[in-house]
């Protein structure tokens, strides 16, 4: 097998809240506004990472609600499964990943995180189907773009 042609997959939990708002971590590494996720360790399943990473980065413990999408990061080659969640117990903290916590509009979505990003949450927000499957190159969509309005 050419490792060189191999994927990372990474979670990522799009948190709902009572409003209708989604959670947007501040990540240390890159100022950049995201839903909390990160790269699945090989030996754990996929609901186990995102309880881990979603924990690690705001301190909450989450329950998945749906698969809302499959996205895949062409430049880097990364697979990354989005779930829309809920909190189930925890408080937001600050952590060693997440500098600043915000529960955001579909509008402050799009302002805030770039294309790529930001799709994922606003496929979550108004998930009413089967999953969204959507290529980017890092920053933005290829191909056609379907962010909701």
């Amino acid at each position: 097998m050419d490792h060189h042609n191999t994927h990372s997959v990474s979670v990522a939990g799009v948190i709902i809240n009572d409003q209708g708002r989604a959670l947007l971590i501040q990540r240390r590494d890159n100022n950049h506004w995201e839903a909390p996720g990160g790269v699945l360790e090989r030996d754990e399943d996929i609901t186990t990472g995102l309880l881990r990473e979603i924990r690690e980065e705001t301190g909450l413990t989450i329950e998945p609600v749906t698969l809302t999408g499959v996205y895949k990061n062409m430049t880097r080659g990364i697979v990354a499964l989005v779930f829309r969640c809920k909190v189930i117990d925890g408080r937001l903290t600050e952590t060693d990943e997440a500098r600043a916590f915000r529960w955001v509009t579909a509008e402050e979505v799009q302002k805030l995180a770039s294309e790529a990003f930001a799709v994922r949450v606003l496929d979550a927000m108004h998930h009413d189907r089967v999953p969204a499957v959507r290529h980017h190159d890092g920053t933005r969509l290829l191909g056609p773009s379907q962010l909701h309005e």
